[in-house]
């Protein structure tokens, strides 16, 4: 298993994969979650290239601060006890306590050891081997820093086999050697690290450092170990643009030989774009596995307008990865809404759902941009004598009571289920009879194939119609003279 931040033995007596860790406390034993339950992205910001450590019974995610070069100069970090509730610890590593770093600070890769917290970095993106810059680190007596600078110098600070010395991961093997891997510009390099985490090594053949770039390799290695076995992730394609994926390759050794197997991670055109530069995480003494990685909204170009996320990552019996899907949940039991616009009406998250008071048409959209969908929705009518439920198939949304495009399925205290389609004014399609009781839920469910809508109340089928006005859109929810909540959305390819 991956090794970051994992804590000695001694707190726990747990081992894994033959590395000690201590085991996450004081929250749900197993977090077993089929993606971020309560919405990607689970923190809100820009930021990218997500890395991930299990210090003191908590989670911890450090990202890149996703802005021009010169202003990143600092980075932040964030804890969890739950993968659910995230508390920001702003500004653990900052220039100000690096001397020979002022700019474009990078892929942050925590890890514990000798009692200490070390922050591996890269900074200055250097272009050739006359410029001052490269991989850093840094140490802390706390998980949420300060981190200084622990040597006063890069640790690698050359192109070396032609690998820019950038997004740096570090992972100690079972037999407690440290090993670092990095590289940019289409080159990959393995070091060993020494055993006070602030040097280099040296391999059996005298040399320091070894080339392991494997097929389309760009940048954003990553390394973990599963059931004896070593996998080398990585991202390829170009960052700013929607082909940036990750692939991986299994190995015998830490040191390869890597070959590519299969890309496990790449954008969807109903959900985000630019998915890659990932960490993985493994819940100890399980083998349930997440994966984080940074994405970029449909509706956004800005190069850095990227956040991160995190899915269930599988595998096949053999050991292979399962190609990963970007699901689209939100329970909001984080207490907020991130990821939401609304365009009328007062929203809040608050209680584990997403409550409106009432209004002429407010709505609050997800970016995604489903066609055949299944969309899954518990909604409780509040107040008011209206109708609250799901859209979806939506665009050119705006403030107004039907002012969108898209179909609208939702539930009346007045008794009864409705469909209908809005093009800034609203066209009924079907509606049927039923028994709807003020402050109950009821789970509303959409199946929209092609020009096939149907509609499902607690699971029974209500409404079936044709119509092929809207072929794909947003997703998400909307009330019409009726104060509502919603919760336990979740949103998937049909």
């Amino acid at each position: 298993m991956r090794a970051h931040g994992l804590i000695a033995a001694v707190l726990t007596g747990l081992m894994v994969g033959g590395v000690a860790v201590a085991e996450p406390a004081g929250h749900q034993r197993v977090p077993d979650y089929s993606t971020a339950e309560a919405g990607n992205p689970f923190v809100d910001g820009w930021y990218a290239d997500p890395d991930v450590a299990i210090y003191n019974n908590e989670y911890w995610v450090f990202p890149t601060s996703s802005r021009v070069y010169e202003e990143q100069t600092y980075l932040d970090a964030f804890s969890s006890a739950d993968l659910v509730h995230w508390t920001k610890h702003p500004n653990v590593l900052t220039t100000a306590n690096v001397s020979w770093a002022r700019r474009a600070v990078w892929a942050p890769a925590p890890i514990a050891r000798n009692g200490k917290y070390y922050l591996y970095f890269a900074a200055n993106d250097i272009q050739d081997n006359t410029q001052l810059g490269g991989i850093g680190v840094a140490v802390a007596d706390r998980p949420e820093g300060p981190y200084v600078d622990a040597i006063g110098r890069p640790l690698i600070g050359q192109f070396v086999n032609g690998a820019q010395p950038i997004d740096q991961d570090v992972f100690i093997d079972s037999d407690g050697q440290a090993y670092m891997y990095y590289g940019g510009w289409g080159h990959s390099n393995v070091v060993k690290l020494g055993a006070d985490m602030t040097s280099l090594g040296t391999f059996a053949d005298g040399t320091q450092f070894k080339e392991i770039t494997p097929q389309n390799y760009v940048e954003g290695p990553q390394m973990f170990k599963r059931n004896g076995r070593y996998y080398l992730m990585w991202s390829e394609g170009g960052w700013t643009g929607p082909n940036y994926a990750v692939s991986y390759a299994i190995a015998d050794s830490p040191t390869g030989p890597f070959r590519r197997i299969d890309k496990v991670l790449s954008q969807d055109s109903a959900v985000a774009r630019g998915s890659g530069h990932n960490s993985v995480l493994n819940i100890p003494g399980t083998d349930t596995w997440y994966i984080f990685y940074h994405r970029r909204p449909l509706n956004l170009t800005d190069a850095n307008q990227r956040q991160v996320s995190y899915d269930r990552m599988y595998f096949n019996t053999d050991g292979a990865i399962k190609p990963v899907t970007m699901l689209v949940k939100d329970n909001f039991n984080d207490g907020n809404a991130i990821g939401w616009k609304t365009y009328g009406g007062s929203w809040s998250a608050s209680s584990n759902s997403y409550t409106t008071t009432s209004s002429l048409g407010g709505k609050a959209l997800l970016e995604t941009n489903f066609g055949d969908l299944v969309y899954d929705a518990n909604v409780t009518v509040r107040s008011g004598g209206g109708d609250a439920g799901v859209v979806f198939r939506v665009s050119g949304a705006a403030t107004g009571v039907d002012s969108y495009q898209g179909y609208y399925a939702g539930i009346t205290t007045a008794g009864r289920v409705l469909l209908g389609k809005a093009n800034n004014g609203w066209t009924p399609l079907a509606s049927t009879p039923m028994t709807v009781l003020p402050n109950t839920t009821y789970h509303l469910r959409v199946e929209a194939v092609g020009s096939s809508i149907r509609v499902y109340v607690n699971d029974g089928l209500k409404l079936s119609v044709t119509d092929t006005s809207f072929t794909s859109g947003a997703n998400g929810v909307r009330v019409f003279n009726a104060g509502a909540s919603f919760d336990d959305l979740a949103v998937a390819h049909r």
